[in-house]
């Protein structure tokens, strides 16, 4: 059975037209098939691999560069929390602890509801304001417990 959409398939063809190789027009396509399918599945990987003609292992790996990229189901709030030096050293170890401790979930996990989603994640390119996190692609800044009580109060009251 194909998961992938007839006009899902044109549009792959569309893109990798675009380009001299196939192999070129990836990242594209696993943006366009994410934003159609909010994730991609280990079964829209082995389909595509079908299409193209490119090695499942392959587009596992660029999963494994490119942390935009999900392969499970997302909650409706994806919490990013940069883990790197700058953010590190400012304390987001203990902000990651806190929010796994509030929300109940370990890092890489979505709530039981489906409403949040926490992720530590590389470099979100505001150190100077550490230790930082985006939420569905909204920056939080400088953050502290106080901080985040008030961010996820103002999500479930809006929600």
């Amino acid at each position: 059975m194909s998961i992938l959409r007839d006009e899902d398939k044109d549009r792959i063809q569309g893109f990798c037209s675009i380009f001299p190789e196939k192999r070129s027009a990836l990242l594209m396509i696993l943006h366009y098939l994410q934003d159609n399918y909010s994730y991609v599945s280990d079964e829209i990987i082995l389909e595509l691999s079908e299409v193209l003609n490119i090695p499942a292992t392959e587009m596992h790996n660029t999963f494994q560069f490119y942390t935009m990229l999900k392969k499970k189901k997302q909650g409706k709030y994806v919490i990013e929390v940069c883990a790197t030096l700058s953010c590190s050293l400012m304390g987001s170890d203990h902000i990651i602890d806190y929010l796994e401790n509030r929300l109940g979930i370990k890092s890489g996990e979505t709530t039981q509801d489906g409403k949040f989603t926490l992720l530590k994640v590389e470099c979100l390119g505001n150190c100077g304001k550490a230790p930082v996190m985006q939420i569905n692609g909204k920056f939080y800044e400088e953050l502290n417990e106080n901080k985040i009580d008030k961010i996820l109060k103002e999500i479930e009251d809006n929600d």
